[in-house]
């Protein structure tokens, strides 16, 4: 009986064994993968720092954007925003907030050792963290315009409303209080500070909100913030905004910050490079308006000569950095370059082709000068008046170029009257109409070569035409233009027609 007792108990201990032979490799890998999540926890963490210290404008949120992909794709865990900044255009600011609230893979940190006013504390806002030095200031963020007579101004209702829901879309989607975020931007509300007579939980509310509150017995309502009264826009110190909770921390130094948030040191700075600042430069109104002065008058110079000499490389020096620097300031696209040349081709078919000037020539400037305004602008039409100014500055800048480089054009007809196109702007010599005969006194060598030539006259292209150029009969020369051909030089060529002062040719078969 005994024995039949442990044989009948053996097949449950063999499974017993089996069991533990299985799971125990399970069990060490998953103690294991537990140590591992737990150094991975404790050991300090990767970061970078992108400064911030300047206006906030379209240029240099492009320039953030690209660094802060740049860290993002580099696999750092934090990226830490080094706040100093007066703030700038709110359209810009509301890109740069979703760019950071939808940054799902990285953790966020703005962190303000001076000021971060205006759009600057809007910014902050977004961050999944705000530490700031305790005297350093966040707040301010009132919209306000220029008016008429220079003095500035709170901004319609309407655009308040847009900034006021904004702020608090944000504040609620970080875990601020959304009262006294929303007093950031609205001088007129005022905030007070409530306890719930339950738990004594506490919360902010605004003198709109608490009027609308249905369970008004169950918060006892408290004086109103000292920062939050009316007439102001809420504005704290790093101690009191921690107070209020509308920061994490404060910490006293850049070392006391990288232990807080458990971060490798030091921690490296992605600092503005010499591209960056070319950029910045490229973009400036000044170098943006003799970019496109030496880039016009290139152009029309290298009308004069064969082949692609200096005038023609200048001209695409010019443009090139025009057109670089506003792709990589995120103002320009493909479709700003494919007008600009689009213009250029208008007014060569007007100057070399088309006989007097009209449709082609007007459409072409207006291609080519609406398509570096274009280039500048992050924005098709401007929706407030910040925007409005700066779309004026910008076509102000390109319209002022094109007037320079008009008289750049009388002053350079002055010496280069043999550039096809040019010449017609230059003073000739008395011309005799036809069947009049000529002046008395006046040798025909005098005449201009177009009225020389005749229908017929066969002559040899001493430049290429394309399809414009210079052609050499007997002993003087003719500008004239083919019938659409491009025509190399040294090649024979017979005239075919005139229309006025344009000279047709048509190569010799």
């Amino acid at each position: 009986m005994f024995w039949e007792r442990k044989m009948r108990g053996l097949p449950t201990f063999i499974t017993i064994c089996l069991a533990a032979l299985l799971l125990s490799p399970v069990a060490a890998r998953s103690q294991e993968a537990a140590k591992a999540e737990l150094d991975r926890q404790t050991s300090p963490r990767k970061a970078v720092i992108i400064p911030l210290h300047e206006m906030i404008h379209p240029l240099s949120a492009a320039l953030l954007e690209r660094k802060f992909r740049d860290a993002v794709d580099s696999g750092v865990d934090v990226v830490i925003f080094d706040i100093h900044s007066p703030g700038g255009f709110t359209q810009v600011t509301f890109e740069l907030m979703d760019m950071v609230l939808d940054a799902n893979d990285v953790e966020t940190v703005a962190f303000v050792e001076k000021d971060a006013i205006s759009g600057a504390a809007l910014f902050a806002l977004s961050c999944d963290k705000i530490i700031m030095l305790p005297d350093a200031r966040i707040g301010d963020a009132g919209e306000i315009v220029m008016g008429a007579d220079g003095a500035y101004r709170y901004t319609e209702a309407k655009s308040r409303s847009v900034l006021a829901q904004k702020v608090r879309d944000t504040a609620e989607a970080t875990g601020r209080p959304i009262a006294l975020a929303e007093k950031m931007t609205d001088k007129d509300m005022v905030v007070f500070k409530a306890t719930n007579k339950e738990n004594g939980s506490v919360r902010y509310f605004s003198d709109k909100e608490w009027v609308a509150l249905e369970n008004q017995d169950a918060w006892e309502k408290g004086p109103p913030v000292r920062e939050a009264g009316k007439e102001m826009f809420f504005t704290a110190n790093g101690r009191r905004a921690a107070e209020l909770g509308l920061i994490d921390q404060t910490v006293a130094s850049r070392a006391e910050l990288a232990s807080t948030l458990n971060l490798q040191e030091p921690i490296p700075t992605l600092e503005r490079t010499w591209v960056d600042t070319l950029v910045l430069i490229l973009n400036s109104g000044f170098v943006t308006f003799l970019l496109i002065v030496i880039g016009l008058t290139a152009l029309v110079i290298e009308l004069s000569a064969p082949g692609l000499g200096i005038g023609g490389l200048t001209s695409t020096l010019c443009f090139g950095l025009f057109f670089w620097s506003r792709f990589l300031g995120g103002t320009a696209g493909w479709l700003e370059v494919t007008l600009f040349v689009i213009g250029l081709l208008f007014i060569a078919a007007e100057v070399f082709v088309i006989p007097g000037f009209g449709v082609a020539g007007i459409s072409g400037i207006v291609l080519s000068l609406g398509s570096l305004v274009m280039a500048s602008r992050r924005f098709l039409m401007p929706h407030s008046s910040e925007e409005l100014a700066s779309l004026g500055m910008d076509v102000l800048t390109v319209v002022g170029a094109f007037v320079a480089f008009l008289i750049a054009l009388l002053v350079l007809a002055q010496y280069l009257s043999e550039i096809p196109g040019l010449s017609r702007l230059t003073l000739k010599p008395t011309v005799a109409l036809e069947g009049s005969g000529t002046s008395e006194g006046m040798a025909a060598t005098s005449l201009p070569g177009w009225q020389r030539v005749e229908v017929g006259s066969v002559g040899e292209a001493i430049s290429a035409l394309r399809p414009g150029g210079r052609v050499m009969v007997d002993d003087f020369t003719v500008d004239v233009v083919t019938e659409g051909d491009f025509v190399d030089p040294g090649t024979q060529v017979r005239v075919i027609g005139k229309q006025g002062a344009k000279v047709i040719v048509r190569p010799v078969a």
